[in-house]
């Protein structure tokens, strides 16, 4: 019997152990590809809006297309370190510790998704400052419509980031029924069967 203890006991351990490995290599597989797109999408606005600013001549489309190119390459700044940091991190953290980690991701991209809702209605406020202030209209709008770009992207982005990273936390859900507290400690259920 108590042979069988001692395999149950070790059993346990591999499977509890292994189950937030997958799940920790799945969560930065998720963050490389989403950084991927960031940096993907930052690179293409770089190219195409520094093209476009150097043809653009004085008007309004030469402040699109610098703010374009500006917040992109902040952009650009965030994603290969982000993309860096994912690629190295360690699959193979505790279940605690996975709790954590995989919480301040989603709370992370939610924060960022508000962020996302200010830079849109700076753009909205730019564009709607142009309309009095005839001097600088095309700068003001200029720059509002390429924060409401940016913005606009940004949101849909973290949002799905989110909505991402919130339904892969759902997968650790069977793991956490498992365990019970007590007043005398943390247990182990196993169901066997149904």
């Amino acid at each position: 019997m108590k042979i069988l203890l001692i395999f149950i006991f070790i059993a346990s351990q591999y499977v509890f152990a292994q189950i937030p490995t997958d799940f920790n290599k799945q969560r930065i597989d998720l963050d490389k590809k989403l950084m991927l797109t960031l940096g993907t999408w930052s690179t293409a606005n770089i190219i195409a809006s520094s093209i476009g600013w150097a043809s653009a001549g004085n008007g309004e489309a030469k402040y699109f297309h610098q703010m374009n190119v500006t917040w992109s390459a902040i952009n650009l700044g965030l994603a290969l370190p982000g993309y860096f940091k994912a690629r190295n991190s360690n699959a193979q953290i505790s279940l605690g510790n996975t709790i954590r980690k995989q919480s301040e991701t989603e709370q992370a991209f939610l924060f960022n998704t508000g962020l996302d809702i200010a830079y849109l209605t700076a753009g909205f406020l730019l564009k709607s400052e142009g309309k009095h202030t005839i001097a600088k209209q095309a700068q003001l709008n200029g720059f509002g419509n390429g924060l409401l770009l940016q913005g606009g992207f940004l949101f849909l982005f973290d949002l799905s980031a989110y909505i991402i990273h919130r339904h892969h936390g759902t997968l650790l859900n069977p793991t956490l029924d498992r365990l019970t507290m007590s007043s005398s400690g943390i247990g182990l259920n196993w169901r066997i069967g149904k």
